[in-house]
């Protein structure tokens, strides 16, 4: 164990605690907001922020040093790390939330590997290669690739890309893989004027070129419909925690989700701030007495809590199927995933909502001048809806399309 493990071994927060740090966090998240957009991440200062005060334990399972907490208190920490700045949350997140489906999916030998020699655990995934070759030889795999888009790599110790592999019979099947810091390059390629938004979500492309990756190291990606049977997953069996029982679906939705639910509630910190100034439309006086202006704050207000209590209640909902199935009850099915993901889409629209009313009606000299806040959240609103993660039309067809007995297309 090295000396960063051992002082923050004896640091336990409880989920109060952890909250309560992101929360202090707010203020310097944003003074660095424009630093952090031309470094396209967060800086160094952040960075070791998080690792002690211990957000990138937060899923990494007790058995190998973290903190194995609950899903609402993990949510509840980037809402608020997204608070302070959308493309951090989102950043932070992406990087800190693969350690569940890591300690989920993958065989014991490879967790006792990757935690037991990387501390914090940090991975991107992505799962739609530019291009790829997998071959199989003694062992495991040799990966070649390009992967862009891997969110939250800037201070990876691993990565967890996904990649066709051609079966004996000719078929095609995706398969995930770990690979350890060294074997792959990160691209700089992210940051401000590259995107129209979430320029600090490290979001670069990733390079492999020809690493060999042992067999323990690679797993079916077929998570969408993984059926547990009765023995549940390697992290069930692994840590006997339901929370490792992996279902991704509705848990990679609401990770995207939460940087929007924490952007509504930043657009509502500044719309409350902007209610002193005066009305450009009779009756002159301070927005405040307004009635127009009564009714819009009304809008913002409801529609930000509303999106973090929905989001909040699906993950609740999450981990109750998961904990009633080892208690005896049904099994938590892909329907039931959906129907989660579903409720955390409508969380998203609602976050989508109050930015919209907060930026639309918030008057162009407050809010779409370069430099001011409203204008940056509204356009990390903007990148966040061009992904397939928020599309409802997509997303709701698909859960009509289960609940009518078809199979799930995405």
């Amino acid at each position: 164990m090295s000396l960063l493990q051992e002082r923050l071994s004896t640091y336990v927060p409880t989920p109060d605690e952890l909250v309560a740090a992101a929360v202090a966090l707010r203020p310097r998240l944003r003074e660095l907001q424009d630093e952090h957009a031309r470094l396209g991440t967060y800086g160094p200062e952040i960075h070791e922020y998080f690792v002690e005060h211990r957000f990138y334990d937060m899923l990494r399972p007790k058995r190998y040093g973290g903190l194995e907490v609950d899903l609402e208190t993990f949510f509840r920490v980037a809402i608020e790390v997204s608070r302070g700045d959308p493309g951090v949350g989102w950043s932070f997140e992406l990087g800190a939330s693969h350690a569940y489906q890591f300690a989920s999916h993958f065989p014991e030998q490879s967790q006792e590997e990757v935690f037991g020699s990387a501390y914090p655990f940090i991975s991107p995934s992505r799962a739609f290669p530019i291009k790829s070759s997998v071959t199989k030889v003694d062992g495991g795999f040799r990966l070649s690739g390009t992967w862009d888009y891997n969110s939250g790599c800037t201070y990876a110790s691993h990565m967890m890309p996904v990649a066709p592999v051609t079966l004996e019979d000719g078929s095609t099947q995706l398969w995930m893989f770990i690979l350890p810091r060294k074997d792959f390059r990160i691209l700089d390629d992210w940051g401000f004027g590259r995107t129209i938004g979430l320029h600090a979500s490290s979001s670069n492309t990733i390079e492999v070129d020809d690493v060999f990756v042992p067999a323990h190291n690679a797993v079916p990606f077929n998570f969408k419909d993984i059926v547990w049977g009765d023995d549940g997953t390697p992290g069930w069996q692994l840590h006997h925690n339901p929370l490792y029982l992996g279902r991704t679906s509705a848990v990679f939705i609401a990770g995207l989700t939460q940087t929007q639910v924490g952007n509504a509630l930043a657009c509502m910190d500044e719309w409350l701030e902007l209610m002193d100034r005066g009305t450009s439309f009779a009756p002159r006086g301070p927005r405040k007495d307004s009635q127009f202006y009564q009714h819009w704050t009304g809008e913002v207000v409801s529609a930000a809590e509303a999106s973090e209590t929905l989001l909040l209640g699906a993950i609740r909902e999450y981990m109750r199927l998961n904990t009633a199935w080892t208690e005896g009850g049904a099994e938590f099915t892909t329907a039931d995933d959906v129907r989660i993901r579903g409720q955390i889409v409508r969380a998203a629209q609602l976050a989508q909502q109050a930015i919209e009313t907060a930026y639309m009606y918030g008057g162009t000299s407050s809010v779409a001048l370069a430099g001011k806040r409203m204008g940056k959240y509204y356009q990390d609103a903007a990148m966040y809806r061009t992904h397939i993660g928020y599309m409802p039309e997509v997303l709701l067809t698909n859960l009509g399309r289960v609940l009518s007995g078809q199979p799930l297309q995405m």
